[in-house]
């Protein structure tokens, strides 16, 4: 059942295609944005890789998109976010399937890309509210006439937009993705960004509707802001209540961007988790852009940095553990397979699995749907539910830093890309971070919400570290020979000033703006 590894001999497992009926494929349906490009590498990589202690599992395919079956010896990969089960398999899900998947997201430096996800606010320019999702319906049907996407629908409701390897989609309270296309260079990623922003404004401003690139709603409250159709949504928000106090702001306040970014074995991945929570503080501060609630500052320069530690304790959090010696892919499975469930996806039906977990599911345990086994589908979906501040799936997710402007959604992967793909910037890293204890590294989750850059920090200021951080990511970009250390010019001023995008809206709401958030929606426009 499981995918074939570069990762070693010991995660080959061969499997076997039926032939399928003419209409009906291997399906693949990929809406994160690193997705679609590791299943033609799979694809095309793996088949001329030999597997010495192979077991053999026999799938059949139904329905969807992607290449055509015929017998022979392939990598099959599941479809997520949730679809119709696209996979039956005779043999049941095993834990080393579930570490084999994980491990098949090991690649070659040479098909390293770039995907970088960005979440925005939609609000009316009259009365600055939320939009509705009968205006972000009309938004989507528009995009998509105009310009060509695929529509995504979730019963009689549209939900999102696919486009080649680029997708649209909702978060709980209407905030807009984009997750990206998997991309060479920063250039690309950064015409993306501009290419997508073009795409909405086209439509929206036709519609009276303009976009707020902050990460946190500065004005509204959780009772103002729509609920969009999406299942598993309904199911979030009943749950999160049981589990923190800040969930349902998370779900409905809160907009980040973020990047994915591959990893070649899993030493290679471990190096780079590491380096990844680690300095996971320090871009929340150099992006700390989410002052105020309510009309009014929170008294944190990273709001959203600060929801997240009162969410769900059992899904978030600095993963301790990953700095242990005896870290690796299955380690994170044992750690995921403990983390409860949100919903198992079947028959187009979101079902409430909260509170169980996938340890159960695999024993055939789940009461929401006893007797049943798992698929490669339930478990690509259960890791969508975990929040860590770095996140693994076959690529690792940098999830630490607030929505911002444009020129920002550049210079967050621009910061990550320097680091972790360059080996003597990610060594270098990994050095002055080596003799980090456990409980500084959470320090610095805790306190660098509130006070950012100004964090105190051994014998000087968090700031000091981030200089020298951001000097190697900017070296490690030259390294690349792209010519992209330019993306960093937007960190670069906040270390070299010390004040975070958050300190500057705080300055302008105490001085220009008269203690109104109201020009902020102007001020963060896109």
């Amino acid at each position: 059942m499981a995918l074939v590894s570069q990762a070693g001999p010991s995660y080959c497992i061969r499997t076997e295609i039926i032939r399928c009926k003419s209409g009906n494929h291997a399906g693949f349906s990929m809406t994160n944005n690193m997705e679609a490009s590791k299943m033609k590498e799979l694809y095309a990589g793996f088949l001329s890789l030999s597997c010495n202690s192979a077991k053999k599992a026999q799938m059949l395919h139904v329905d969807g998109p992607g290449v055509g079956c015929k017998r022979g010896h392939r990598v099959i990969v599941a479809a997520s976010p949730p679809t119709d089960d696209a996979v039956i398999a005779t043999e049941p899900l095993t834990r080393q399937d579930l570490i084999d998947y994980l491990a098949s997201g090991c690649k070659p430096k040479t098909n390293w890309r770039i995907g970088t996800e960005h979440e925005k606010f939609g609000f009316e320019f009259g009365t600055l509210r939320p939009m509705k999702y009968e205006q972000i319906a009309e938004l989507l049907n528009g995009i998509a006439e105009r310009f060509d996407w695929e529509k995504v629908m979730e019963g009689d409701k549209i939900i999102g937009l696919k486009q080649g390897k680029q997708s649209i989609s909702l978060e709980p309270g209407g905030q807009f993705e984009l997750s990206g296309a998997p991309l060479e260079t920063l250039h690309q990623t950064c015409a993306e960004v501009n290419s997508h922003l073009y795409q909405v404004k086209a439509v929206a401003e036709e519609m009276g509707i303009g976009f707020l690139g902050i990460g946190f709603q500065p004005k509204w409250g959780v009772k103002d802001i729509p609920v969009m159709p999406k299942g598993r949504y309904e199911i979030m928000k009943n749950y999160m209540p049981k589990v923190g106090s800040l969930g349902l702001d998370m779900m409905f306040r809160t907009c980040t961007v973020q990047v994915n970014l591959d990893f070649s074995s899993e030493d290679d991945m471990i190096r780079k988790f590491r380096a990844g929570l680690a300095l996971q503080p320090i871009a929340t501060a150099l992006f700390a852009n989410s002052p105020f609630t309510e009309g009014k500052p929170n008294g944190y320069l990273s709001m959203r940095s600060q929801i997240w530690t009162d969410t769900d304790n059992n899904r978030t959090g600095m993963l301790p553990f990953v700095f242990d010696d005896s870290f690796g892919f299955e380690q994170y499975v044992d750690y995921a397979l403990d983390v409860p469930m949100y919903f198992v996806y079947r028959k187009k039906k979101y079902i409430d699995c909260t509170g169980m977990t996938f340890r159960d599911f695999l024993a055939g345990k789940l009461p929401c749907i006893p007797g049943e086994l798992p698929t490669l589908n339930d478990w690509e979906n259960h890791l969508t539910t975990i929040f860590p501040e770095v996140r693994l799936k076959r690529y690792l997710e940098m999830r630490g830093a607030d929505g911002g402007p444009w020129r920002r959604l550049c210079a967050l992967p621009a910061f990550w890309v320097g680091i972790l793909y360059d080996e003597v910037s990610l060594q270098k890293v990994l050095d002055i971070t080596a003799d980090w204890t456990a409980e500084e590294r959470q320090m610095l989750r805790n306190k660098v919400p509130k006070t950012g850059l100004k964090t105190p920090f051994r014998d000087g200021w968090l700031r000091h570290v981030a200089e020298d951080v951001v000097q190697l990511a900017k070296d490690g970009l030259e390294r690349r020979g792209f010519k992209e250390s330019g993306f960093l010019n937007e960190v670069a001023e906040v270390v070299r000033t010390g004040v975070t995008p958050a300190e500057k809206l705080l300055e302008l709401y105490n001085g220009k703006w008269e203690q109104s958030v109201d020009p902020v929606f102007e001020e963060l426009l896109y």
